[in-house]
């Protein structure tokens, strides 16, 4: 299996620059590529393969007006030109949607690093390590601080696909390892997961995870945001001249503590996340039987639609799927139109006129039980019947 390790980088202002300036290139070689597939499509050519164009790119660094492309390693610029190549062909696939080129305003910066040069200590990586920079004129990063120490292995490690990005405050490197696949399945009893608005999990074993978006401190921070929104909305009208908006140093300070509130709730949710799900896998339970939601049209609703996409439905059921990859532990989705929440768990029966307000369970054969615990117990059975047909066939 693979697994991936995300360390902040602590770059000097040097090497904010040339980090800043691999980002440019990469970008500049994703769009090339990108319209160059474009116009040979429209002109009625075939697919142009990636080592024809990156050809066609060496031959381009070699003219006065794109000189400055020779400043930067070529792996930056191939690997660039090869993820282009690969996004057009996923689209005509039917994979994904049609590529856009990346904006310099909008996109996020980011590069990819040779996974054979790239080397790391406890405390420090080396992006670059050029033996004849000098005479080919190339910029060397040289070593780059980690923010945390000992947390990249060093010893008989084979580095995979190594990207540098930068989300707006930070640099961060991103790394894959190759560890060994585990061999032993767990065989303790399956649990049933339901997820909700008013509590984030609440599994068929009794134990429940609060909504952290409901705790004091992401309250706060909330509110501390739609002010600075406010004040920075206020900002841009006072300072309006005719169509333009004048934007003051006051302005980009507030705009740049509005980034960094934005970045310390992502970073709430995500830990809150990360937290709760390795707690429900180092149960070791035999499966996980989650609903398949319809996220999209949850938010279609405009009074649940913000508390859903705080919740983060998708994000939580992504980290369940490939933590529970690492522990063999099967995923059972149940369909989506399983009526979990609206069945009994003692008869059986199907109470169609329940409502969301309803959040305790009365049913006719005498059972009383909270909507979200029944549902993670229909949840569960669901599983285990999914697996026994499984066995079966």
């Amino acid at each position: 299996m693979i697994k991936t390790i995300r360390v902040m980088l602590i770059p000097n202002n040097k090497q904010k620059t040339k980090l800043f300036q691999y980002a440019n290139t990469a970008r500049f070689a994703y769009n090339w590529a990108l319209g160059r597939e474009q116009d040979n499509y429209k002109n009625g050519g075939k697919f142009i393969s990636d080592g024809d164009l990156r050809k066609e790119f060496t031959q381009l660094k070699k003219t006065e007006e794109y000189a400055w492309l020779n400043k930067v390693s070529n792996n930056v610029t191939k690997q660039a030109i090869k993820d282009a190549c690969e996004a057009y062909r996923d689209f005509f696939n039917g994979y994904t949607r049609f590529p856009r080129f990346k904006s310099k305003k909008h996109s996020m910066p980011k590069f990819y690093q040779d996974n054979v040069k790239i080397q790391f200590t406890d405390t420090h990586v080396k992006v670059e390590g050029f033996a004849a920079s000098k005479k080919k004129n190339k910029q060397k990063l040289n070593w780059i601080r980690l923010a945390e120490h000992g947390r990249i292995p060093i010893a008989n490690v084979k580095y995979m696909n190594p990207r540098i990005k930068y989300d707006g405050l930070n640099w961060w490197i991103t790394i894959g390892m190759e560890y060994e696949d585990s061999s032993a399945f767990p065989s303790n009893e399956g649990i049933g997961i339901d997820l909700g608005i008013k509590d984030l999990a609440i599994c068929s074993n009794g134990h429940k995870y609060q909504n952290i978006n409901k705790t004091q401190k992401v309250k706060k921070l909330e509110k501390r945001k739609r002010r600075l929104q406010r004040s920075i909305s206020r900002r841009y009208e006072k300072n309006k001249k005719g169509e333009n908006y004048c934007k003051t140093s006051n302005l980009i300070k507030s705009e740049q503590e509005l980034l960094k509130l934005n970045h310390r709730l992502t970073n709430l949710r995500q830990n809150y996340l990360h937290q709760t799900t390795s707690e429900i896998i180092k149960r070791e339970p035999s499966f996980i039987c989650m609903e398949d939601l319809n996220v999209k049209g949850i938010m279609k609703n405009r009074h649940l639609s913000k508390a859903v996409q705080q919740q983060c439905f998708g994000e939580f059921r992504r980290q369940m799927e490939y933590k529970s990859a690492w522990k063999n532990i099967p995923i059972i989705l149940a369909d989506r139109f399983f009526p979990s929440s609206k069945l009994c768990s003692c008869c059986g029966n199907i109470k169609k006129d329940l409502k969301l307000s309803d959040r305790i369970y009365k049913c006719e054969c005498g059972n009383v039980i909270d909507r979200d615990y029944q549902a993670s117990l229909n949840l569960k059975r669901y599983g285990k019947t999914t697996l026994e047909q499984q066995s079966v066939s």
